[in-house]
């Protein structure tokens, strides 16, 4: 194998077990950045948590707008060229955050909680480390979305890329070709947080920038990615890319009678 076949081969193993962070900054990623500066209200103001920081790019723009900000990646690597951007990163698990309880008034889970080893671990480490009404701002992938992006194995070797109505099959099917990433339905979300103490202050189902397609063919791409977001204010939104949840953690009794004193 040559040297460059075997760097592809790291990467592409990286993509499968980490997914593929932001590299670029263009139109997409500020749509999402709107959503969740919106979506974080006063929070953003407070201490900030993104769980799961990739390369920072979201954290680097997120401080801009706050004082007290922490990216947390799982890769080595990745958390140097995030610490290269934002002057806060850690290199630690989602799984086992280092962090007291009631640290932080917001946590962004960008396209992350979908690779972890146990989501709903994650999620628990999520709300401990969030104060009484701090929000979690979460993306993850829609089952509903007609391609599966974080590519699959087959006959023992990944593969790269979108693959066609694989998240379209039996759960079982589904997940012996793509073991290495999760993919939510509505009910998998609810299910995953019936357990916990929270409020679901808003849902929903947004599709894609569809920057690398537009980069190709402006104007075709552009009209493709006003369609499609057009339809997220229609039913056909279930089509989507990814989930978009906002939740707030219930306030303790202690915490309540505090807060109504």
């Amino acid at each position: 194998m040559t040297d460059k076949s075997h760097s592809s081969s790291l990467n592409h193993s990286k993509a499968a077990t980490h997914g593929e962070p932001s590299y670029l900054w263009r139109e997409g990623q500020e749509r999402r950045l709107s959503m969740i500066r919106s979506a974080a209200g006063e929070a953003l103001h407070g201490w900030v948590l993104e769980n799961g920081c990739g390369v920072g790019e979201y954290l680097q723009r997120l401080e801009e707008y706050t004082d007290h900000s922490i990216g947390l990646e799982v890769d080595f690597e990745r958390a140097l060229a995030a610490r290269s951007k934002a002057s806060r990163v850690i290199c630690a698990s989602g799984e086992q955050l280092p962090f007291v309880q009631d640290a932080f008034d917001l946590v962004l889970s960008h396209e992350v909680l979908e690779h972890v080893r146990d989501d709903h671990l994650a999620l628990k480490e999520i709300f401990r480390v969030l104060k009484g009404r701090g929000r979690l701002v979460l993306f993850v992938p829609n089952r509903g979305y007609p391609f599966e992006t974080h590519g699959i194995y087959w006959n023992g070797k990944y593969h790269f890329g979108n693959k066609l109505f694989v998240n379209y099959l039996p759960r079982a099917w589904r997940d012996k070709l793509a073991p290495h990433v999760r993919a939510y339905s509505q009910r998998d979300l609810e299910k995953l947080f019936s357990g916990f103490k929270v409020r679901v202050l808003q849902r929903t189902i947004i599709f894609g920038a569809y920057d690398n397609i537009i980069a190709r063919a402006p104007w075709l791409g552009k009209i493709m990615r006003a369609f499609l977001h057009f339809l997220e204010h229609t039913p056909l939104k279930v089509l989507g890319l990814s989930h978009f949840w906002v939740v707030e953690k219930r306030l303790t009794l202690r915490e309540y009678l505090q807060d109504e004193d």
